[in-house]
Order: structure tokens, then sequence, then C-alpha cells
């Protein structure tokens, strides 16, 4: 749960947004170096990490089960695994606060070891479904005692893992990667098959650490992910890209304040992480690519951003696993985007920290932006002008939530205010002072 008292916050119009930053270290790698350190054998180095509650829970969690974790003056992290077998049942419960990504995946590491955890987190990420990840865990060996399938909740390692092929019926990539965690433990071959593509940071992370990962195309298109089970994993030297979900903020904001111009550095641009650009794009941004290169094996380059007049497009429901958590800040992209915006097949943001689809009508629709839910798709209807806003919108707990209003404050008539900005720390804890820093006016 966030450690900070519910905090008020209010955005105003802004002029020109102008400046050069680096955004916070990707937290889904953050996340995975973390855990993976601390089942190799050996000291793996972090630099560039999110230091956000997310990523803290996953370091409480392991250290928790016995890894080895600190941060020396340079903040560069040192993680000394405890090797394949080497993880201990946690004395207490382990409370990974807002977290989807910290509980997911450690179920799946838990799933693969011959010990009991139990999982708890706050009110928000208690109503998550874990259900996704304990049907195809259950399949592997491993038992789970909860009220109704989400935390808290009660894992009981298996002894001996099975390794198993399972189909996802969502595109999940924790889901795929609690799978490949429990897979680690297990004789054999754990595939996974994913109809369509979902970030595969987990994949490229472990071939990095040692074990055998391939990934085939189907004849229908769907990828097969295969783990060989029972690798030896070596501590590596990591540099965490920028996070492509936190560069979507100042990125929003400084394409609709005219005149702006800013530089983002070091941005993650693995292929399956990076819809949100093309789709910005797509409706007229200004974002020009600058030296790019490989940063922990990841694709990354400094973005160039310009403010632009957007247009409205169609987003295709193929779409939404590369850019899953960027449809809050596109949908204000498209409040003020020139027509219709279209962005189909959002059902999956029903089930992240908060319905993220209804809450993201409802505050749109409060700051006088004409919108419609069809189904599982998203329309907004841009004037190409900004809207009236304020209004004080309700975040429920999500941090995209808090910062895409306050991205849409620096626009709109009138100050947009947020009911709780605290659990913004979960991902982006520097997000305030570097918007302001930039030209942004958050109180």
């Amino acid at each position: 749960m966030s450690s900070l008292p519910p905090q008020k916050l209010s955005s105003s119009r802004c002029s020109a947004l102008v400046g050069d930053i680096a955004p916070p270290g990707d937290k889904s790698i953050s996340h995975r170096s973390i855990m993976l350190g601390g089942i190799a054998e050996g000291t793996t180095t972090v630099r560039g990490l999110l230091e956000g509650e997310d990523v803290l829970s996953t370091i409480a969690a392991l250290r928790a089960m016995g890894a080895k974790i600190h941060k020396n003056e340079q903040n560069i992290w040192h993680v000394t695994g405890v090797g394949a077998v080497g993880l201990q049942a946690p004395q207490q419960v382990m409370d990974v606060g807002n977290s989807g990504t910290s509980a997911r995946l450690l179920i799946g590491l838990v799933a693969g070891k011959n010990f009991t955890a139990r999982f708890t987190g706050d009110e928000s990420l208690c109503k998550r479904p874990m259900r996704r990840v304990i049907e195809p865990l259950s399949q592997m060996g491993a038992r789970f005692e909860s009220a109704n399938e989400k935390l808290p909740l009660s894992v009981m390692g298996a002894a001996h893992p099975t390794a198993i092929s399972y189909t996802l019926p969502v595109a999940s990539a924790q889901v795929k990667s609690a799978i490949l965690l429990a897979g680690l433990g297990a004789e054999g071959v754990t595939t996974v098959v994913e109809p369509a593509p979902t970030r595969d940071h987990s994949e490229n992370m472990l071939r990095g650490f040692g074990a055998v990962v391939t990934v085939e195309k189907r004849g229908d298109g769907a990828d097969v992910i295969s783990l060989v089970g029972k690798p030896c994993l070596k501590a590596q030297n990591i540099s965490v890209p920028a996070d492509p979900s936190s560069a979507a903020f100042p990125l929003v904001a400084a394409l609709l304040c005219p005149g702006s111009r800013i530089i983002l550095r070091g941005v993650g641009l693995n292929p399956r992480r990076a819809g949100l650009i093309e789709v910005l794009r797509m409706m007229g941004g200004s974002i020009v690519f600058e030296n790019p290169r490989q940063e922990g094996g990841e694709p990354v380059a400094d973005l160039i951003v310009s403010s632009s007049e957007l247009s409205g497009v169609e987003v295709p429901a193929a779409h939404a696993p590369s850019m899953i958590d960027e449809y809050p800040i596109l949908s204000v992209a498209a409040s003020c985007a020139q027509g219709i915006t279209r962005m189909r097949g959002l059902g999956e943001l029903r089930v992240k920290e908060s319905d993220r689809l209804s809450l993201m009508a409802q505050g749109l629709a409060q700051c006088g932006v004409k919108v419609e839910i069809e189904g599982d798709d998203l329309i907004v209807h841009g004037t190409g002008k900004p809207p009236q806003g304020g209004v004080t919108v309700e975040t429920a707990m999500d941090h995209r939530i808090a910062m895409s209003f306050l991205v849409l404050g620096t626009r709109t008539d009138f100050p947009v205010s947020i009911d709780d900005g605290s659990f913004i720390a979960t991902s982006f804890p520097s997000f305030v002072s570097m918007m302001n820093g930039l030209g942004a006016k958050i109180r």
C-alpha cells in the first residue's frame, strides 16, 4: 500500500514545455532484474532501477525469501542470488502493495518451489483477478488457498513442478511470465502459446541469465515460447532503459502544449511496448528518434518531441497488447485532437489497477469531452480545442489515471484536480517535479 497520505493535486494550463529529461527506469525490466538476480548464482548489478513502490515491493519479497539486495552510493543495486534451489519460505505474509506484476510473477516463482508463501496487497490489488495464474500453475502442481481467487492468497509450491503446454486465454505478459518462472524448476520443456504478442522482457532476460528460451511462429500467427527447465542462471550486469509507459506522460503533454520541445533520454523502444508512439505518429505527432542503440538487450533511443496538431484515428484491437498501459494517456491526447478517435478491444482495461475504461470515460466527460463506451471500445470525440476542465477527477488509487488527468490539466480552460496523487509513487515518484521542471503547473 502507498505509504503516503491521500494527496489532492491540481494541474493548470501552462505555456510551452521545454527541457531535456531522463524518465525513470522501465518498471517491467526492473521487476524482472530483481527476481532473476535473486535466483541466479553470483551478484547481479542493476543500473537505472526504478525505485518506485511497486519495485520496492518486489525487492522486499526477494529479501524475505533469502536474497541479499542493497544499493551503493552510486545508486547501483547489487542482488546476490541464492541459486536455483536456495529460496526460503518467507516468515511473514508478503505484502506487495499495489503491484500486480509483483503479485503474479512472484506467485509463479513460488509455485515452482517446495514451500508455502502467503501474498496480500492493498485494497486495489485485492480486487484484481488471480485465477488467470492460478489455473495454469495448478496444472504444474502448485496448490492455492484463497477465499475468492484473489489476494490474500496462499501458494503451496510444487516439490516437483510439472512442465506443461498452456495457451493463454487472454494476452497477458504477467501470466506468461508466471508460467515461465514456475517452469524454471520443472523437468523438461514448459511451453506457453500466446495467440497475440505481449511484451517479451521475460524471454529476453531469461536468455540473458542463461536459460534456453525459444520462440517460434505458428502457422496461425501465434507465438510458441518454450523454456528448458532447471537451467543454471548466472548473475548479469543490467542497465535498465527508461520506461516507455512513464515517458508517455511528458511526451503527450509536449505534443499538446503549443511551442513545446522536449528531449526524453534513453527510452526503451521494444517493439512490443512502442504501440503508443506508433499511434501518436499516425495522429500527426512529431516524435523523432535520435541516437538509437541497445541497452540491457533492449532497443532504446532519445526522443525529440515537438508540439503538434493531432487528428483522430482508429486504433485496432491488435494494438492493445503493445500499449495496454498507455490507453489512459492516449485518450487524453484524443480529447485534444481534431476528430474522432476509436480505441478498440480494451476489455483488459477493466481489470487493471482500476476499471480504467470506465474511469477514463467518466473523467473525460466531467472535463467536457464527448466520450462513449461501446462494448470494449472507447470512442473520444475531439474538437481540436482544449476541453473545459474545472473538475476534480476520481482516480480509484490508480497511478496512470492520476497522471493522465494531470497532463490533461496542462491544456484545459480551467484546472483539473485529482482526488489522490499519492499512488503516482508506485511507478513514477518524480512525476510532479519532472513535469514542473519542464514548465507544467502541478500543485
